[in-house]
This record gives structure tokens, sequence and C-alpha cells, in this order.
């Protein structure tokens, strides 16, 4: 089946899966602007010591104030708020709390289920919506681009996120080539297919480029002290392990519930690339891993995977075809998808892996989503090395 406009799924070809707007523009609903304060003072409230008494001040929203906003970006905007808040009322002290107070709790809940997604900090709010460009009309990129919402703050923090964006800018070259690509793989334009294949390698080229990037101005010791702790969730989580209570939500009857923690494996951009080049990954827990990611992706975004994954005869169309220049424009496509996730292994060897042992709620052995990960990104890094033809 042919894939719909880019727009369609909150994709586009100037931004990728980043935000359509500029996050630091938006204005809160006139009902959650202390709620925008508190998050923008996080820094200060943090130092203190004592968050948790600072947050619990938060007057608790009513669901009929957030039932009213209609508006999307307010929307993500405030959904990045109180995401970032339940993340440091459940970080911010020395261990971990049982419940999540109903201030916070309550709009946290209602802000996630009006926009499709987890009740808890994604990559969504942690990365796609939290960004803005210091010229408005320059580019998406490392020297015009400052993170909007912040924990402690300072050079790490940002530059670890921001990395991510410059990304998420880049991959957007890539996308738009995506659609082109499908349609051709279908009817088996060999030329049209090869254009657009070499062009995803030059993305890749760049992508990978920023990726390097990372080490320039995130140092892996305060990534692992000072950024990585407030990112993590309360599933197999082993300060947490029997979740968190979300006070006031009465969908959940009073019950603890899980949910992973913020990674970059939450990102669209290597899901999509497996289904467009129809890497195949084995079922095991890893996988049964990977599976659930996917419901922590905005819906656009998890709509475009499954129709990319139901539509793409690329891998097909490229063994059938039997052309020398076409099957080496789709193995190298394959080679920077690998050479995306080598990095992606060495820096988590490096800023997790090697740091000294944390604490139970940030181990050096499980990954931020709760899972073995230098496991996790070795195998599936192997299994997209193994498409090639």
């Amino acid at each position: 089946m042919p894939l719909h406009q880019l727009s369609d799924y909150d994709v586009s070809s100037e931004r990728g899966f980043l935000a359509a707007f500029d996050a630091s523009i938006i204005p809160p609903p006139a009902p959650l602007k202390d709620a925008r304060a508190m998050a923008r003072s996080l820094p200060s409230h943090l130092l203190t010591g004592h968050v948790r008494r600072d947050l619990e001040h938060l007057a608790t929203v009513d669901d009929a104030s957030i039932d009213a906003i209609d508006d999307n970006a307010q929307l993500r905007c405030s959904l990045v708020d109180y995401s970032f808040m339940a993340q440091a009322y459940v970080w911010g002290e020395d261990s971990a709390p049982t419940q999540l107070p109903a201030c916070i709790a309550r709009p946290l809940w209602r802000l996630a289920n009006r926009v499709g997604q987890p009740p808890i900090l994604t990559y969504s709010q942690y990365v796609l919506d939290n960004w803005t460009r210091l010229d408005p009309k320059g580019a998406i990129d490392l020297e015009n681009t400052a993170t909007v919402q912040p924990f402690l703050g300072g050079e790490d923090e940002a530059w670890f996120i921001l990395i991510h964006v410059a990304i998420e800018a880049q991959a957007a070259g890539l996308l738009s080539l995506l659609p082109t690509a499908v349609e051709a793989a279908a009817v088996r334009d060999q030329r049209a297919l090869g254009r657009s294949l070499s062009g995803m390698i030059d993305a890749w080229d760049r992508m990978i480029a920023i990726f390097d990037r990372m080490p320039e101005r995130c140092d892996p010791y305060i990534y692992f002290q000072r950024v990585r702790p407030w990112i993590h969730g309360w599933k197999d989580n082993p300060a947490l392990p029997d979740g968190l209570v979300y006070d006031g939500v009465d969908a959940f009857h009073g019950k603890p519930k899980a949910f992973r923690g913020q990674t970059g494996s939450q990102s669209s951009i290597v899901p999509v690339m497996d289904a467009f080049l129809g890497v195949a990954h084995g079922h095991d827990p890893l996988r049964g891993y990977l599976d659930e990611l996917h419901v922590y992706r905005p819906p656009g975004h998890r709509r475009f995977i499954d129709d990319v994954r139901a539509s793409s005869q690329v891998r097909d169309a490229v063994q059938q075809l039997s052309d020398g220049s076409l099957t080496e424009a789709y193995n190298d496509c394959l080679d920077r998808l690998t050479k995306f996730r080598t990095r992606h292994l060495e820096y988590a060897a490096s800023y997790i892996h090697k740091q000294s042992r944390g604490s139970d709620g940030n181990s050096t052995d499980v990954g931020t989503g709760g899972t073995p990960f230098m496991k996790y990104l070795k195998k599936h890094r192997d299994e997209a090395r193994a498409h090639q033809l």
C-alpha cells in the first residue's frame, strides 16, 4: 500500500520527527501557568534537597481544564512540564517515593492521555518537544539550538539533549526520501530507488558525524552522575520494584503502575529504517522490549513505522532487480544503520557500563528503559548487519 503524506504522520521533510512548533514561544494554558513556572525553576528547587516539599505546593488542576485545551502544541509543552516535574519528584531526593502526589499525577495522566502516550517522561518530551532555535530563521543544528526545559541545567545536560535534536533534524533528509523509495520499490523502478538510497546514505553520514560529537561537551562521568539519574523510569527498576502509585488517578484504582524510562531507543529513526530495509529481529525478551517501546512514541510516528513496515518492498525489489550498484546502495544503507547502532553501543559502554557502580535507581547494568542495555544494543546491531545482501 502507498504511504500517506508525511504530515499525516506528524513528520515533515524539514524537521523529521521533531516538533513542528518552537517550544520556547508556546504559552501555557491559563490554568497551567503555575506549573510552567515551577517546571522552569526545577534547577533551583532540586539544589535545595527538598524538591518534593516544593512540588507538593502546586494546586491540582482539574480534568475539565485540561480537556478544554484544544491546541496540540500547548498540550505537548504542558506534558513536558509535568513529566519533568514527575521525574524530579521521584528522583530528586535520597530514596524513591512510593507514590506521585495528585497535583502532579492527575494532570500528567490527563495530558498524556490526550497526547496518546504513557504518563511518564518519554523521548518525545525530553528531546522532540524540548528545543528552540537561537536564530528563529537559522538551521536546526548544534550551533543554533538550545534546550527549553532542563533538570539541573549545564553544558553536559544540554549537549546530550541537543546532539539528539541535531540528529533528528538531519534525519529529516532521510525521511523525506522514504515515500519515494517505497513507491519506487513497489513498481521496481531501479533508477528512482537507487537515487533515494544514495540520498539516504548521505543523510546517515551527516547523522553519524553529529553522533561522533557527543564527547565534545558531554563528559561520561558528568552524564552518569548528573544527567542520567533524572531520566530513569519505574519499570524493572530496583529502587521502585512495585512501580509507583499515581495518586488521584481513578483509572489506576490506587494500584502502582510501572512505566519505562526515557531512552534514545524510543526515537523512531532506527525502527523506521529497520522497517524500510526489511530488517527483522528474533523473537526473544529483547525483541519484546523493542515492541514495548513502540507505545512510548507519538501516535503518528507509530503509524508511520507500522505503515512503512507494511508497505516497503525494498529488500525484495533489490534482490529481484539483481543490479550490482543497487545492491551496493542497499548494503551501504544497512552499513550506516549498523554504524549508528555501533556508536550507540560504544557510548553505552563508556558513559554507563564503565562508570563506577551507581545507586539502585542508577545502575551501570540496567538502562534508563529498565533493560540489560549492552546485550540489547549488541544483539540488534548484529541482526541488522546480518541482513547484508
